[in-house]
């Protein structure tokens, strides 16, 4: 259970700035109640965005999408995993190829496809049991997309909606890809080089997108 506790190369729970904001989010009386209040503050406190520079190992780093206020499912689910760690509650980070039905013709037009391989998600071991949360989606873009925000209680798991608010098809499971004690980044930016062939080339001008609904 060790690497769990442990921190990482790109779970990196031992940087200052993970540490305080671990300690300043992480409330509740029982390490349930703490692992909730530090998704949400994971969730709702960093915007999600998937127009980031792949190729620069700060876009899948807890401390750096930290930095920036922002990141994409991996980032946000190793600062999720780096912040529990550093409340002493074990965590590791999960992946699975998901398709989404409800993707922006932008970022579909960008990556060429509507199927998102190694999507990312936290798993904490809490009560015995390991436990999925997935903190990518903040409110306020579920709200403006009108997809249903995942919620976390610690007991059971958070993983994306099939459908959204207006019954739409939305998420769509394809294939489980296992889980880490860290973010596995060689594999993943391979990976993301063969599917994103015109997304990945892009480097830093992917920055340079904006990422709204409806566009």
């Amino acid at each position: 259970m060790n690497e769990y506790l442990s921190p990482a190369h790109y779970i990196d729970s031992g940087h200052v700035a993970v540490q305080d904001f671990s300690r300043r989010n992480c409330s509740g009386t029982s390490e349930r109640q703490r692992a909730v209040s530090l998704y949400y503050a994971v969730r709702d406190g960093v915007r999600y965005n998937p127009f980031l520079d792949f190729t620069r190992p700060a876009a899948f780093t807890a401390s750096a999408v930290l930095a920036a206020g922002e990141g994409f499912c991996i980032g946000k689910a190793a600062l999720l995993a780096a912040c529990s760690r550093a409340a002493g509650i074990p965590a590791r980070v999960g992946f699975a190829d998901v398709k989404n039905h409800l993707t922006s013709p932008r970022l579909a037009e960008t990556m060429g496809s509507d199927l998102f391989v190694y999507h990312g998600y936290t798993e904490l071991l809490l009560e015995g049991n390991w436990v999925k949360a997935t903190p990518a989606f903040n409110l306020e873009l579920c709200r403006r997309f009108r997809v249903k925000p995942l919620e976390f209680d610690g007991a059971t798991d958070s993983i994306f909606h099939p459908f959204d608010q207006d019954e739409r098809r939305h998420m769509e499971y394809l294939r489980d890809r296992g889980t880490y004690a860290d973010v596995p980044v060689d594999d993943i930016q391979k990976v993301f080089r063969e599917t994103y062939p015109r997304f990945y080339k892009l480097g830093k001008d992917a920055t340079k997108e904006t990422f709204t609904p409806g566009t």
